[in-house]
C-alpha cells in the first residue's frame, strides 16, 4: 500500500489572504477616489458652474493621480514595478477607459434621459463609478500591477 503525499494548503491560504488584502485596500483607495470624484464633481457643477461632463473629468483626473500613488505604494506594493514608466502609461490609459465609462453614464443620464436634477446626476455618477471601478480593478491586476517574479 502506498502513501499519498499531503496536500500543501499554505500557498492557497496566502494567496487568498493576499487577494483579500488587495481587495480591501483597493476598496479603501477607491473610497477616497470616490470622495474626491463625487465631491469635486458636485463642487464644480453646483458651486462653480461647470458643465456636467467637465465636472466629472477634472475631479476624476485628480482622483486618478492619488489612486495611482496609493495603489502602487500600498495596495499592490508586493507586485513588480519595472520603473520604466510603462506601468504609469498603462495605468493612466486604463483610467482613461474608466473615465470614459463614467462620462458615458453621466452623459446618458443628463443628455439622453434628460434628468438634470442633483439626485439623478449623482445616481449616474455613482453607477459610472461602480462600473469603472470594476473595470479598473480587473485591468490593474491584469496589466498594471502584475505579480512579482518568483
Amino acid at each position: 500500500m502506498s502513501r499519498s503525499t499531503p496536500v500543501k494548503t499554505a500557498p492557497a491560504a496566502f494567496s487568498h489572504r493576499t487577494f483579500l488584502r488587495e481587495l480591501l485596500t483597493f476598496g479603501f483607495v477607491g473610497f477616497l477616489g470616490t470622495v474626491i470624484t463625487i465631491g469635486g464633481a458636485n463642487l464644480m457643477r453646483h458651486w462653480l458652474g461647470g458643465s456636467p461632463l467637465t465636472s466629472v473629468v477634472v475631479p476624476t483626473v485628480a482622483s486618478t493621480l492619488s489612486s495611482y500613488l496609493l495603489n502602487r505604494h500600498w495596495t499592490f506594493r508586493h507586485r513588480d514595478s519595472d520603473g520604466s514608466g510603462r506601468e504609469v502609461v498603462i495605468f493612466f490609459g486604463l483610467n482613461g477607459v474608466g473615465m470614459a465609462i463614467q462620462v458615458l453614464c453621466t452623459a446618458v443620464t443628463y443628455y439622453a434621459l434628460g434628468l438634470h436634477g442633483g439626485l439623478a446626476y449623482n445616481a449616474g455618477l455613482v453607477v459610472g463609478l461602480a462600473l469603472a471601478s470594476a473595470f479598473r480593478y480587473w485591468s490593474y491586476r491584469k496589466w498594471v500591477f502584475t505579480p512579482a517574479a518568483a
